[in-house]
């Protein structure tokens, strides 16, 4: 009994410490800035991709890019150039509605602000949710150009559902049109009349957007309106991440899908140091943004970024090292996974039907939309059984399309072997999505054994 409650307390304890890392990431731009923060605070030291620099053994790093992705790694004690990666990737970003250039909207009496659809969202369920911006904004200070992060703590625009008179069978099927009829109210024009927000510089960026919003910004930012000269803004929900359910089993929260995995990646790297002496691999936690949408972008896994980064890192001693080292190295595509949903039970294949608490979910594709093979299933399944963590299989129906990860992209772009795994949730892509409070503590262990164990694991394999 006192070891059943003190795993609870584990439990509960990382499942707190995952909610705080939600509510810190309302943007890519934060997740990175919350990222950063842990690492540095665990000795981790910065790199520039823009300057020369040299890794050494059981030397901690990271690099940033676009302040929106970022890879962190530890180099191994016996490590040499040509020796494996061991790594864990995941996602920065999450379905949202994001501004548009020019915002400014007028529309029956309302200020409204334009936004563009980012991903592929359950966008009704952003009706009738109290929501904010939060992002990158760039600022003249004198001769710098500055990036700075913002994100304001209050509820600052709505986007109001039409009432079931207006709309009889808004019951029957509802899918709103995301140009016209998903769009944000600041403000009403009376009340902005009354007071007087003064209107931003003509020929300005800010004059592009209402001054009520440009208000926000610069009041969060300590800047005037001509020094604000762009920026990237995310709409994210007010309401903080939380346990819940009956017996505190749940986490209801914004962005599970993929912050889940961004925050075991980096968890487990920082806290599996003891045996970084032994390992001659470089374990690397690579979060990258983008994925949502594709992955097609510089700071995306699509683009030649990682590449360039892992040849950077394997300079050195013989000539051939980064080529010698894709061999001997593994990828995790960590990304969520859809448990069986107990309304829509059908929609899942019969024997593969993941449950919540029940394990971290191995994904199979035939069609390649995952990057899964007999071999680095056996690699997972040897890690996890050595953190004792259970696993759980899952394939879609033959009559059902399948979604895809970073994994399908890197395993061909880099030739590298590649698992897809995920922890199981519910709600994946609402703006309020559903887990289970196992999640963050299995995602740590299973890929602090990774980092310990591929190594080894690896060498056991065999050829015919």
């Amino acid at each position: 009994r006192h070891k059943k409650m003190a795993d609870r307390l584990l439990l509960n304890s990382r499942a707190k410490d995952f909610i705080d890392f939600v509510n810190k990431g309302p943007s890519p731009f934060h997740v990175v800035e919350e990222c950063k923060r842990r690492l540095v605070g665990a000795g981790f030291t910065e790199l520039s991709e823009k300057k020369d620099w040299k890794v050494e053994p059981q030397g901690k790093y990271f690099i940033i890019n676009n302040l929106s992705t970022i890879i962190a790694f530890a180099v191994g004690g016996k490590w040499l150039p040509g020796n494996g990666f061991t790594i864990v990737g995941a996602h920065t970003d999450s379905p949202c509605m994001r501004v548009k250039p020019r915002s400014a909207l007028t529309k029956s009496g309302y200020l409204m602000v334009g936004v563009e659809m980012y991903g592929g969202g359950i966008w009704h369920t952003w009706l009738d949710r109290d929501l904010t911006i939060a992002g990158r904004v760039i600022t003249k200070d004198g001769p710098s150009l500055r990036q700075q992060l913002v994100h304001v703590g209050k509820p600052v625009v709505r986007i109001p559902n039409i009432c079931i008179h207006l709309s009889r069978d808004m019951n029957k099927s509802f899918g709103p049109n995301t140009e016209t009829q998903v769009v944000p109210v600041l403000a009403t024009e009376v009340m902005n009349s009354l007071e007087r927000t003064t209107p931003s510089p003509h020929g300005t960026r800010a004059a592009s957007h209402h001054p009520l919003l440009i208000k926000l910004l610069c009041d969060e930012l300590k800047c005037q309106p001509d020094a604000l000269l762009d920026f990237e803004l995310c709409l994210a929900d007010t309401q903080p991440a939380t346990i819940g359910g009956a017996l505190d089993e749940f986490i209801f929260a914004p962005r599970i899908d993929n912050l889940m995995n961004c925050y075991g990646a980096i968890e487990a790297l920082i806290q599996e140091m003891d045996s970084i002496g032994e390992d001659p691999n470089i374990r690397m936690a690579a979060l990258f943004d983008n994925e949502e949408v594709g992955s097609q972008s510089a700071q995306g896994a699509g683009s030649s970024m990682f590449e360039f980064l892992l040849r950077r890192i394997s300079t050195g001693g013989q000539p051939h090292a980064f080529e010698l080292s894709i061999p001997k190295s593994l990828l995790v595509s960590a990304d969520q996974a859809h448990a069986v949903h107990p309304n829509y039970s059908e929609k899942h294949e019969p024997m593969h039907r993941p449950l919540l608490h029940q394990g971290i979910v191995l994904k199979f594709n035939s069609n390649q939309r995952y990057a899964t093979t007999a071999v680095t299933a056996t690699i997972m399944r040897e890690a996890a059984a050595k953190a004792g963590i259970p696993l759980q299989d899952v394939v879609v129906r033959n009559d059902s399309s399948c979604g895809s990860t970073i994994g399908p992209i890197l395993s061909s772009k880099l030739g590298i072997r590649t698992v897809d795994i995920g922890t199981p949730q519910l709600s994946m892509h609402s703006i309020r999505e559903m887990c289970c409070t196992s999640g963050p503590h299995q995602s740590i262990q299973l890929y602090k054994s990774l980092y310990k164990n591929f190594a080894s694991i690896d060498g056991r394999i065999t050829s015919p």
